[in-house]
């Protein structure tokens, strides 16, 4: 573990006034509402240590023994599961590109030359959130895409790129996706149903102010960030790892976490390169 990870922890350890069980939620996993932050009654958080399948490349009979499953928003929650909504908050997805372009043009941020700004390595333009007004705008649309979850059944929101401010080249600002994820916490905690951190240690300081209940954290083992997240929000973290050894290694550090061994394309079972392990 790095200097600078344990620095990290240390300091998130004192600002929660707590270890790393110390998550500020009930031993149920329920997380009672503050007055005024847009809550209403208690939150259910998905289960500690449940298995958890992660099934964004489509949507699939959960492997025997699953408890807990992540899907895209356009797909419907496995019968009872405990179902995690997965929206991309703040980045385009390609077959939406066409959405944002005729119907929200000055929602995507662009650069110095009017040209969208690109996320490369998932060819994803980013989202404006740059001022109060875009945030409201962007967050009545991601709202209406948190409501869909609500109705459809879904029982927790994962909002994706929440980090997408450090692919903006400037443009965008820690503060503005900090500011962004708590109209999107807000909503979904208006619809009873609590909202993931989704990776972005470096944000995990924020947590209060983003108004998160759990965190969703791609490869923390591989980038030794896992007991950032714990020490603020104790075993409510759920692990995706793309590598054997990362997954091994998590395994053994973190027996009370949500830990999956996914393929990095997420494809579905019969589909080469398909890989599932839980523990």
């Amino acid at each position: 573990m790095g200097n600078r990870t344990l620095a990290l922890i240390a300091a998130l350890t004192a600002a929660c006034g707590g270890g790393s069980g110390d998550g500020g939620g009930d031993d149920d996993g329920e997380v009672d509402a503050a007055a005024g932050d847009g809550t209403a009654g208690s939150l259910v958080l998905p289960p500690p240590n449940g298995a958890v399948d992660y099934q964004l490349g489509g949507a699939y009979p959960p492997p025997v023994g699953v408890t807990i499953v992540s899907r895209d928003r356009r797909a419907s929650p496995a019968a009872g599961l405990y179902n995690i909504c997965y929206v991309n908050g703040f980045q385009i997805q390609p077959d939406e590109e066409s959405f944002w372009m005729t119907q929200h043009p000055e929602l995507i941020l662009r650069d110095g030359q009017g040209n969208p700004v690109i996320d490369a390595d998932w060819n994803e333009m980013l989202i404006d959130i740059g001022t109060p007004a875009k945030r409201t705008a962007v967050a009545a649309i991601v709202g209406g895409w948190i409501d869909g979850c609500a109705d459809a059944g879904f029982a927790a929101i994962e909002i994706d790129n929440l980090d997408s401010f450090s692919r903006s080249g400037g443009l965008l600002t820690e503060a503005d996706a900090v500011a962004a994820m708590r109209l999107f916490a807000d909503r979904a905690h208006a619809r009873g149903l609590p909202a993931s951190q989704k990776n972005s240690a470096e944000l995990v300081g924020r947590k209060a102010e983003m108004g998160t209940d759990f965190v969703v954290a791609e490869e923390c083992n591989r980038y030794d960030e896992c007991g950032v997240y714990t020490a603020a929000y104790g075993d409510h973290v759920i692990v995706i790892e793309y590598r054997q050894a990362d997954f091994d290694a998590g395994c053994a550090a973190f027996p009370g976490l949500s830990i999956v061994l996914r393929d990095r394309d997420l494809v579905t079972p019969g589909a080469a390169g398909y890989v599932f392990a839980g523990c």
